[in-house]
């Protein structure tokens, strides 16, 4: 038996697995008639506010965070916090301004948008780019990450057992997100979020209880404070060596507003939950919870980097690990940042807990798979195959078809996924990756929500046009911040759709603008107090962080 891994945090672990299952498998029963295609897709239309944002935060929340953002902590600091504060701001944006448009118009998938808005040529260009985004950069990176975290903590560490880790993640995923589609997946979210918050606040108490000889949460905390004081600034200085992934004030007021705006705006698998409320107001009283659990992330995600930093560092006061420097050391002299998270729960975390800890991990990792699996195939299903191939099929079709795909995808990813070998930072690398296009499509998407002039014309040439753009920004010798290019691109596009638009038309509003009125953006009062609140804690953040 593995030293690391006991009997009863297997019998722990074998628990989560069968309730996460159950749970799943039970919420998929047809109740004697067959799902049709808003069953599968959108959970009937039928999902609670509480439920949205649970399930929006534990499709976010993945090995990319635990691991990944980890791994930044101990690089950065808490400067890399700013994803997950900012995300809250974006999130109560989405939530007043994209959302209302979104359900008005009864949308499946968020490429759906873009053909009622443009035409289906677009639609399906975007529909196309996001599978592929799916499969080859997010499902990969989330197997490989997770695999890697569990060959670190139940496995030897080197590497032998990452395969055999990937298939097993990629199954557990399968097994009650293909049979129940949104619904299984929504429903096991709430579970599985109560799970990694809890499990994640576990393994920063007690790894902060480890930080110094004397024990205790709070002198732990107060020594890390006190010797890593550089790793707790949210806006870093241009002679840190960060500044090229975290560029300062600019992060507050460039691009992270366009990765932030992207991803939980226009992204199928965060919106679609959202898509599936049972109104608007449920769906905004859904993202306002979610944008609070981002609140605490960086406590569970971010800390545990930074005492890892400290740990490997050995400033006075701290206590000795034996073998610590070995375990970050590269065979190359360089340092392993993303063993950070794996290494606190590997060591520090006692027989019993360990097994829950790595129930949370685990399903932090499933259910961002569960979630990128569905939206996938709701992509493909809804729009390539129906319009395409499926015209005419029912509902059963449908969602044999969605069923089909997930399997497809998941063999894609498991084939392709080893092959992302050691990357120092593969948070920031899926940011800054999936940056080289998500500034025109984040531009084409405002534009054809806010502005009613943009023309078809100026829509496709910009998002064509950004993907250049954004390469020559990156390969020209400018030394420029990866998210300071993201900005820029987003500019450019956005000139480049408003030449070509005004150029190309006659100045009259496009038929198919979208009509905005006042009501539309009405929020309830549980929202706006909710959001309020919000912005007073983060500013309170940042002024206490700066």
């Amino acid at each position: 038996m593995n030293p690391n891994f006991q009997l009863l945090d297997y019998v722990i672990f074998g628990i989560y697995a069968v309730v996460i299952l159950s749970v799943g498998l039970w919420v998929s029963r047809s109740k004697g008639k067959k799902k049709t295609a808003e069953d599968y897709f959108l959970a009937s239309k039928s999902l609670p506010w509480w439920a949205i944002g649970a399930s929006l935060i534990a499709a976010n929340i993945s090995a990319e965070q635990f691991i990944g953002m980890s791994g930044s902590g101990f690089a950065v600091g808490l400067a890399i916090a700013s994803y997950e504060w900012m995300a809250a701001i974006t999130l109560l944006i989405v939530g007043k301004y994209f959302l209302p448009i979104f359900i008005k118009q009864g949308l499946y998938t968020i490429p759906e948008f873009i053909e009622k808005r443009f035409n289906t040529s677009l639609k399906t260009i975007l529909a196309v780019f996001w599978i592929a985004l799916f499969i080859f950069v997010n499902l990969t990176s989330v197997l490989y990450l997770g695999a890697k975290a569990l060959d670190t903590i139940l496995g030897l560490g080197d590497g032998t057992k990452i395969i055999p880790f990937m298939i097993g993640l990629a199954l557990f995923a399968a097994a009650y997100s293909i049979w129940g589609g949104l619904s299984a997946v929504a429903w096991t979210d709430v579970i599985q979020v109560i799970l990694l918050v809890v499990g994640g606040l576990i393994t920063t108490i007690i790894a902060l209880q480890n930080v110094t000889p004397d024990g205790g949460a709070m002198e732990g905390l107060s020594h890390i404070f006190q010797v890593a004081d550089e790793k707790f600034h949210m806006i870093l200085k241009k002679d840190n060596p960060e500044f090229a992934n975290l560029p300062g004030i600019a992060v507050l007021i460039g691009g992270m507003w366009i990765a932030n705006l992207y991803y939980w705006g226009f992204n199928q698998y965060i919106i679609q939950r959202a898509l599936a409320a049972k109104s608007l107001r449920e769906a905004q009283r859904g993202i306002a919870f979610a944008g609070y659990l981002k609140l605490i992330i960086p406590i569970i995600v971010v800390i545990p980097g930074i005492i890892a930093y400290v740990m490997f560092s050995q400033p006075e006061g701290t206590s000795v690990i034996p073998g610590v420097t070995e375990v970050f050391s590269k065979a190359d002299g360089g340092i392993d940042f993303d063993r950070s998270y794996p290494w606190l729960i590997s060591t520090f975390i006692p027989v019993g807990i360990k097994g829950l800890v790595v129930a949370a991990l685990s399903a932090a990792i499933v259910s961002s798979l569960a979630s990128m699996l569905n939206s996938t195939s709701t992509i493909f299903t809804m729009d390539i195959y129906k319009p395409f191939i499926g015209k005419g099929k029912d509902n059963g079709n449908l969602v044999t078809v969605g069923r089909i795909t997930v399997l497809v995808a998941l063999a894609i990813a498991v084939s392709l996924a080893n092959k992302l070998g050691s990357i120092p930072q593969m948070f920031q690398y899926i940011q800054e990756y999936t940056g080289l296009v998500s500034p025109g499509i984040l531009a084409v998407f405002l534009m054809g929500l806010f502005w009613k002039k943009t023309s078809v014309k100026g829509a496709i040439i910009g998002v064509v046009s950004s993907i250049p753009v954004a390469l020559a920004l990156k390969l020209l010798p400018l030394d420029m911040p990866f998210l300071d290019q993201m900005l820029y691109t987003f500019i450019i596009t956005l000139v480049v759709i408003l030449f070509v638009s005004l150029t190309s038309g006659e100045g009259d509003d496009n038929p198919k603008g979208i009509p905005l009125l006042k009501e539309t953006f009405v929020t309830g009062k549980v929202f706006n107090i909710a959001a309020y609140a919000m912005l007073v804690i983060l500013a309170i953040l940042y002024v206490v962080f700066w």
